[in-house]
């Protein structure tokens, strides 16, 4: 039987409530320097070796007895088999979201544009999708078919021409709902690796695993570490943190909704942080209780209470603009207004990766179907970073074409500042273009 938890309280009222607030958020990546090593002989491996590489760490790390790289690729028609596996509740469910998820990214589309300025000189943006992407996901038991789709359909949206994926099949495992949610989403290929090696074949290709130009996707600590490994050889969406979920809520909302809420990011992991603040300490009192209540019917009551006691809080504030401050403060990847106008709270938000407003919204129906990304920035990150969208797989070009007038006023002005930097071919470059003074350079 799962013991009752003994969730962290704080009060904003304390004097050292922004130390132990600091202390509660501090996460630091078990990422360590054995990792790290294993990491870098891994895509070094892939990189001299390639496919051999592949074979052999899918051999030794997921149990398979593969003979070739053949052996560890799925064609189209195995994505197109698990469609009819599933159930038909199932297939629904992931049309439906699939569609939700397209119709919300379609929105977030960029178009090229320009500008002509009076002298004929034309200014603008190229606005051009990725050739091609790299999904990750991870594989066996600890599979998200709503990742594939969270992924994969922005890409799609914003014009890559080929997705790749990868999966790992530990021990045989194929999950057939992410293969179909693969087949919906429009994945290209499939290649049944995973790991640090498959970080690796995405971002150098081998003779079979196209090189990609980003990779994204979630997976453990030697996926995270490889993905900070080949960024810059490729682009990354982001190195996450433990999943994360903040519930500000005015002490009206029914607290067994509140706990549930809580425990649906604490279920992830041992790591993952789940936050109640409110100005009302008497519902907060109700939300322990029905953590206490809930918990022992949890499927994962042990995961749930080890994230709730290390990582979890209840956060007595004096009122709903403290809330606020706090929610701003901690900057959450998930936040939750519970409060009766969410609206009228929401221009003080400055920091959160996805805002649930009301107290009907749970953060559940964004990581499934309410079609806004489900990957968001953790850790803080919400302050300078955003969820991943179809931006994140298009680039921007900038465009300049001047005209004979323009290229001869906009000179003049880039001699000054060229000369004033000391490049004088800068300078001399620019100066050929000035009408007046062609004879004399």
């Amino acid at each position: 039987m799962t013991a009752p938890t003994s969730i962290r309280r704080l009060n904003a009222a304390d004097p050292d409530f922004a130390h132990h607030l600091d202390h509660l958020l501090s996460w630091e990546s078990v990422s360590d320097n054995s990792v790290n090593q294993r990491v870098l002989d891994i895509i070094k491996a892939v990189r001299e070796r390639g496919d051999a590489a592949l074979v052999e760490f899918t051999q030794k790390f997921d149990g398979l007895q593969v003979a070739s790289m053949a052996d560890l690729i799925l064609p189209r028609e195995r994505l197109e088999l698990a469609l009819t596996r599933i159930t038909v509740p199932q297939r629904e469910a992931l049309e439906k979201a699939a569609s939700r998820v397209r119709s919300y990214h379609e929105r977030q589309k960029q178009d090229s544009w320009s500008y002509t300025e009076a002298d004929g000189t034309v200014l603008g943006q190229k606005v051009t999708p990725l050739d091609r992407a790299g999904l990750y996901v991870p594989g066996g038991k600890a599979s998200y078919p709503s990742s594939v789709l969270m992924n994969a359909i922005p890409a799609k949206v914003a014009g890559v021409t080929e997705v790749v994926m990868v999966v790992p099949t530990p021990r045989g495992e194929i999950n057939e709902l992410v293969l179909a949610a693969a087949c919906i989403a429009g994945v290209d290929r499939v290649f049944t690796i995973g790991g640090a090696q498959a970080v690796a074949a995405l971002a150098y290709g081998t003779e079979s695993v196209p090189r990609v130009d980003k990779v994204v996707g979630p997976g453990n600590i030697y996926v995270a570490t490889a993905k900070r490994h080949v960024f810059g050889q490729v682009g990354i969406d982001m190195i996450a943190g433990p999943s994360e979920i903040l519930v500000v809520c005015d002490g009206q909302t029914d607290p067994d909704w509140i706990a549930m809420d809580l425990f649906s990011q604490a279920e992830h992991d041992e790591d993952a942080q789940a936050i109640l603040v409110s100005p009302d300490a008497e519902f907060l009192d109700k939300v322990a209780a029905s953590i206490d209540k809930l918990l022992p019917t949890m499927d994962r009551a042990e995961i749930i209470n080890t994230s709730i006691n290390g990582r979890g809080a209840l956060i007595k504030v004096d009122d709903m603009e403290q809330a606020i401050e706090v929610a701003n403060r901690i900057a959450p990847e998930h936040l939750e207004l519970s409060v009766a106008d969410p609206q009228a709270w929401l221009p003080k938000i400055r920091h959160a990766g996805a805002i649930f407003m009301g107290r009907h919204t749970s953060e559940a129906l964004g990581d499934y179907c309410a079609g806004p990304n489900h990957v968001l920035p953790t850790s803080g990150t919400a302050r300078f970073s955003s969820p991943l969208g179809v931006y994140d797989f298009q680039k921007r070009s900038s465009i300049i074409f001047c005209s004979e007038q323009g290229a001869s006023e906009l000179g003049k002005t880039a001699s000054v500042l060229a000369r004033g930097e000391s490049l004088s071919a800068h300078a001399r470059s620019a100066e050929y273009r000035i009408k007046d003074e062609q004879e004399g350079n």
